[in-house]
C-alpha cells in the first residue's frame, strides 16, 4: 500500500467506527498487506479496534465447488439484513499457484447482496492457505465487528483441506451439501460432518426435490452414529433453494437457537476464548517462519542445505534440524 493512501492508526480506528466503508476497505487492504511496514501498522489497527469488536456472530459457510455458496448467501444475507441486521461477508477466492493471481468474482455473484448499503461484501485470495481462508481472514473480521457490522460470514474455498481453519475462526458452521444424481451425496466427508452445526442440502427445488429429501434422511441417519459434540449441539439437517429463497427462516432460526444455547452452557465464551490462544500460535509460527527466512546470515545455509536435500545428499528431517539448530544458535548469540 503506497504512503499516500495510509491513514495513521486513530484514523482508521474513527473511520470504522464511524462505518467509513471507504476507509474499512482501505484498512482491509492494509491488513491483507505483505509489506513489512504495513503489517506493523496492521498490527496496532488490530489493537486499536479490539474494545469496539466482539458483538458479532460469526458464521462459516463451506460446501463443495458448484454446490451454490454464493447464491446461498445472497439471499441469506438478504433475510439477515431484512431482519435488521448489518451483514458482513469475508469471501476467499483460489489464488493461481502460477500466477499468484485470484478471480475474486464472488462479489459479482451476490447481486442483491451488494448493492444494500447495509452489507459489506469483501473478496480475498486465499493465498494457497490451507483450509479455504485468506491469512488475514481473523484480522478481517475483527475490523469489520468493530464497523458495526453483527453479523459476519465467511465464505471459504469448499471441501478438501483443513476445513479445521474454518472451525477455528467462528462461532458456527454451516456445511452446503448437493444430492447424488442417484442416493448418495457428493463430495461430502465424515470428518466434515463431524464438525458442522448444520448441514443444508441445497437445491432443493423442481426434480431434484426428491433426491434432497431421500439425501437429508440419509444425513439424519448417518449423525445418529457420530460422537456427541463437547458442547451438547446435535448437529442437524435442513434442506434449502437458495435460487427460489425457500428454507432460509428455518436455517436462520437453527442458528439462533445455538447461539442462545451455547451462550447459556458457556461454551460460545469459552470456543472464543480458546480460537485467540490458537490465533496467538499461528501468529507465533508464522512470525518465527518470517524471522528464519528473513535472516541474511542463515540465506547461505538454507541454499546448501537446500542443493543437499535436492541431490539426495541429506534428508529433509536431518537438513530441517540443522538449520534450527543454526538459527536458535546464532540468535542466542544476539543476545
Amino acid at each position: 500500500m503506497s504512503r499516500r493512501n495510509r491513514y495513521s492508526v486513530p484514523e482508521y480506528v474513527a473511520g470504522i467506527v464511524k462505518n467509513d466503508r471507504q476507509i474499512l476497505s482501505r484498512a482491509v487492504t492494509l491488513v491483507e498487506s505483505t509489506l513489512p511496514e504495513d503489517q506493523r501498522l496492521a498490527e496496532e489497527l488490530v489493537e486499536g479496534v479490539l474494545s469496539f469488536t466482539g458483538n458479532s456472530l460469526r458464521i462459516g459457510v463451506s460446501g463443495v465447488p458448484g454446490v451454490g455458496k454464493s447464491t446461498f448467501i445472497d439471499r441469506f444475507g438478504q433475510l439477515l439484513i431484512e431482519r435488521g441486521y448489518r451483514v458482513a461477508v469475508l469471501t476467499v477466492d483460489p489464488s493461481s499457484e502460477a500466477g499468484k493471481g485470484s478471480i475474486l468474482g464472488d462479489k459479482t455473484r451476490m447481486e442483491q447482496l451488494s448493492t444494500s448499503p447495509n452489507a459489506f461484501i469483501r473478496p480475498s485470495p486465499s493465498s494457497g492457505i490451507l483450509g479455504g481462508v485468506s491469512a488475514k481472514t481473523r484480522e478481517c473480521s475483527l475490523l469489520c465487528e468493530a464497523a458495526g457490522y453483527n453479523i459476519i460470514l465467511i465464505e471459504t474455498i469448499g471441501v478438501g483441506q483443513s476445513e479445521t481453519a474454518v472451525k477455528g475462526m467462528v462461532d458456527f458452521f454451516l456445511l452446503l451439501a448437493l444430492a447424488g444424481a442417484g442416493d448418495e451425496l457428493q463430495g461430502i466427508k465424515k470428518g466434515i460432518m463431524e464438525m458442522a452445526d448444520l448441514i443444508v442440502i441445497n437445491k432443493a427445488d423442481g426434480e431434484n426435490q426428491k433426491a434432497v429429501e431421500r439425501a437429508k434422511g440419509q444425513l439424519v441417519e448417518a449423525l445418529h452414529f457420530f460422537p456427541k459434540k463437547e458442547n451438547g449441539w446435535i448437529t442437524e439437517v435442513s434442506t434449502c433453494s437458495s435460487l427460489m429463497g425457500v428454507g432460509m427462516e428455518s436455517i436462520w432460526n437453527t442458528i439462533e437457537s445455538f447461539e442462545e444455547k451455547m451462550k447459556i452452557n458457556g461454551f460460545f465464551y469459552k470456543n472464543r476464548a480458546l480460537q485467540r490462544v490458537h490465533w496467538m500460535k499461528e501468529q507465533i509460527h508464522l512470525l518465527l517462519e518470517v524471522g528464519f527466512y528473513s535472516d541474511k546470515k542463515m540465506s547461505k545455509e538454507i541454499a546448501q542445505k537446500k542443493s543437499l536435500v535436492q541431490t539426495g545428499g541429506k534428508s529433509a528431517l536431518a537438513a530441517a534440524r540443522e538449520l534450527v539448530e543454526k538459527y536458535l544458535y546464532l540468535n542466542s548469540i544476539k543476545e
